[in-house]
């Protein structure tokens, strides 16, 4: 069965996005997590090794949603980025890995020595 959200909420305040699958799966995602696994040629590149590093994204905020056909959601961030569609399988892969895929970015912030910085 493909996973599909029953239900997404925005909460600002939090800076979190909360995602619901029918699998009774639900993922609480930061906004900066999001913004910094973008699916978008921009983040990833358009082949292995091309990924490009995002800092200062610890204060981003999501300032819509837009649905994408049946499949997938266009975040639109703030910092003006918006052209990462976040498939459902995407989202996801996104919520399983997620303690897996924030110590991979932490250790690659590190080692291109940048100190993330505590949002407004």
């Amino acid at each position: 069965m493909q996973p599909t959200p029953t239900e997404i909420r925005l909460r600002k305040n939090s800076r979190m996005l909360v995602v619901a699958f029918n699998d009774g799966s639900e993922f609480s995602f930061s906004f900066e997590y999001l913004r910094v696994h973008s699916p978008s040629a921009d983040v990833v590149g358009h082949g292995p090794g091309q990924e490009t590093l995002q800092t200062g994204k610890e204060g981003v905020v999501i300032t819509s949603i837009d649905p994408i056909g049946h499949y997938a959601v266009r975040l639109v961030f703030d910092d003006g980025h918006n052209t990462g569609l976040y498939s459902w399988t995407y989202l996801y892969e996104l919520g399983r890995n997620m303690e897996a895929n924030w110590r991979r970015y932490l250790d690659r912030l590190a080692a291109a020595g940048y100190a993330r910085k505590k949002p407004e």
